[in-house]
């Protein structure tokens, strides 16, 4: 890889950390964008470029969730027992979502979805009022397994953790307060995220064209960049995140689910905006 590919991903890296902890997402709405880009520039069609940064991206998310949980679970806002069994049916669906982008979508299709839900979210986030939290939510395991698979499918077919299509779930429907979603969803991710890699390491065992180092559509160099910064800014976002108030926190997490969306989609470049 070239020099300046690597370094836009190191510094991906610092700011996938910072919003993994920050936020509770795994970062692959600031990911997917930047190793699109960066593989296309490489050279590979846009079918590839997408599949292989969804796979790349989602096993960068493990150590990076692993590290946001931890910082998460020390200021006692990881609900441990809801992200294991979140996490555990997310697992089964994101190995059948990726399973089913490897074989049945396009780039073009998967770029325009990508967009699409994470706008999606936002629009949830921003026009929906957020509950009045005054007790713990219900401990109800069956109604955590209805929600995690199908998020599961969503988060492997777009190559996403789940934290940005959790947390709005979880404060919406399962009435989690603002910082226990995102410290929980944390913990949801250790499960999706290394299920729907995996999915596309399998899936991309057989297909030519990707550069090596790669177990399928995983490129081991980018993975390693985008790694090695995102897991430790996740323990500076999370300190972050616990010296915010929850009505910021939600702001900023709408902004970005926003502009990563438009981003995707392509509506900067259709209005020729740099940005």
């Amino acid at each position: 890889m070239e020099l300046g590919y690597i370094i836009a991903l190191l510094g991906t890296g610092v700011g996938v950390g910072f919003a993994s902890g920050l936020l509770g997402v795994g970062g692959c709405f600031i990911m997917v964008p930047v190793t699109v880009w960066v593989f296309g520039a490489m050279g590979m069609p846009l079918d590839l470029a997408i599949k292989l940064a969804f796979g790349t991206n989602l096993l960068v998310v493990l150590p990076t969730a692993m590290s946001s949980s931890w910082a998460h679970s020390r200021k006692k806002s990881v609900w441990w027992r809801a992200g294991i069994v979140l996490g555990i049916s997310g697992a089964a669906g994101a190995l059948l979502g990726s399973t089913i982008t490897s074989q049945f979508l396009s780039g073009q299709v998967l770029k325009i979805a990508f967009g699409g839900v994470v706008i999606a979210g936002g629009i949830r986030m921003l026009t929906a009022r957020p509950p009045t939290v005054t007790e713990e939510p219900s401990d109800n395991p069956w109604l955590w397994v209805a929600w995690g698979f199908p998020l599961g499918i969503v988060s492997g077919m777009i190559g996403i953790g789940g934290g940005i299509i959790m947390v709005p779930v979880m404060i919406m429907a399962l009435r989690f307060k603002m910082h226990h979603a995102v410290g929980t969803s944390t913990a949801m991710m250790m499960f999706t995220s290394p299920a729907g890699a995996i999915g596309y390491m399998v899936n991309g065992l057989s297909v030519s064209g990707i550069p090596s180092p790669h177990i399928g559509y995983v490129h081991i160099w980018s993975w390693l960049a985008l790694a090695v910064t995102s897991v430790a800014m996740a323990q500076v976002g999370a300190r972050t995140a616990h010296m915010l108030p929850a009505k910021h926190l939600r702001w900023i997490f709408i902004a970005l689910m926003f502009y990563m969306g438009l981003k995707m989609i392509g509506v900067f470049d259709w209005l020729h905006l740099p940005i």
